[in-house]
Formats: structure tokens, C-alpha cells, sequence
């Protein structure tokens, strides 16, 4: 099964997943606005940073709820 078919499962039928799905396109669309502007203040730059760390983390998170997706159904269709 492709990841882009596991992300949709997922989305639909995990609530963790579904949340953390929107956390990060949220961040994106954050992180897009400010990487428009010409000059950043020391501050847009630290929440910059901040954000960047938090999609990180919500991105790994994802990643391991698919990799224990395809665990289970590799483990089910062994069976």
C-alpha cells in the first residue's frame, strides 16, 4: 500500500493522526507566509526556528504512526 494511502486511512480513522496532519499543513502555510517577507526581526526569526522544530516533530510523529501502520498489516496478512 502507498503512503499516500496510509495518510488517508489514517486521516479518517485516527484522531491523533488526523490532528497532527492539520497541526502541520497549518505550520506550513505559517512558515510559507514568513518566508515571504524580504527581512525578519529577531523575533520572527527565533519563531521562525520554533516552528520549523515543531513541524519536524509532528512530521516524525506521522512517519511513525504510518511505519506501525504498515507493521500491523504486514503482521495481519502474514497470518
Amino acid at each position: 500500500m502507498r503512503e499516500e494511502e496510509i495518510i488517508e486511512i489514517l486521516k479518517k480513522e485516527n484522531e491523533d493522526f488526523r490532528k497532527l496532519y492539520e497541526e502541520h499543513r497549518h505550520l506550513d502555510r505559517l512558515l510559507d507566509e514568513i518566508n515571504r517577507k524580504p527581512y525578519l526581526t529577531p523575533e520572527e526569526e527565533f519563531e521562525k526556528k520554533r516552528m520549523q522544530k515543531e513541524k519536524l516533530y509532528k512530521k516524525d510523529k506521522m512517519a511513525e504512526m504510518i511505519r506501525q501502520y504498515r507493521l500491523k498489516l504486514s503482521q495481519e496478512t502474514a497470518q
